[in-house]
């Protein structure tokens, strides 16, 4: 495993449920956060849903302990890299990764765009784990949350997820 990217996305809830809460951002309706980890090309490795309101740095060991593969072990010939934005510039997820022995990347926003017009031909990273989220809210039954339990909703989510690496294994592998 390569580099892994670190995003969340906000889905309504209209029905409420379990693992809901208010939406900082949507005047306060019912919502869910999806915490996604994906390897470097988008591929789903980890998925992780509490409610909206939930600080995006607290879910960070979660969701790296949902990973459903095996990682190999990183060496210094193959260091393993978390790219995240600056919502988790703290301490304590530093401390998380280096505990599961990823090197962090963490860039202030507006960062990656200011380096990427001096350097032309340079790749964003950040990008790959909202793609991520683009692939699996074009499957309608993610992109709204009808699910009241949280079990159930993230049954689908892992649906999606593993159709997302069966149409990336034609394309990558």
């Amino acid at each position: 495993m390569g580099l892994a990217e670190y995003g969340w996305c906000d889905d309504q809830s209209p029905l409420g449920g379990q693992a809901t809460g208010p939406n900082p951002t949507d005047r306060a309706k019912a919502g869910s956060k999806r915490s996604l980890l994906t390897e470097g090309h988008g591929v789903p490795l980890g998925l992780l849903i509490a409610g909206a309101n939930r600080n995006d740095m607290k879910l960070v060991r979660a969701t790296i302990e949902s990973i459903v593969v095996e990682r190999p072990k990183p060496t210094e010939e193959q260091p393993q890299g978390m790219c995240l934005d600056k919502g988790y510039d703290f301490a304590e997820v530093r401390d998380i990764l280096l505990e599961f022995g990823f090197t962090a990347h963490i860039r202030s926003r507006g960062e990656e765009a200011k380096a990427l017009v001096r350097e032309a031909g340079q790749r964003a990273r950040r990008w790959v784990v909202e793609r991520s989220h683009s692939w699996m809210n074009r499957f309608r039954r993610i992109l709204v949350r009808w699910e009241k339990k949280p079990q159930h909703y993230l049954a689908f989510l892992h649906f999606a997820c593993a159709l997302i690496a069966f149409r990336a294994a034609g394309l990558f592998g």
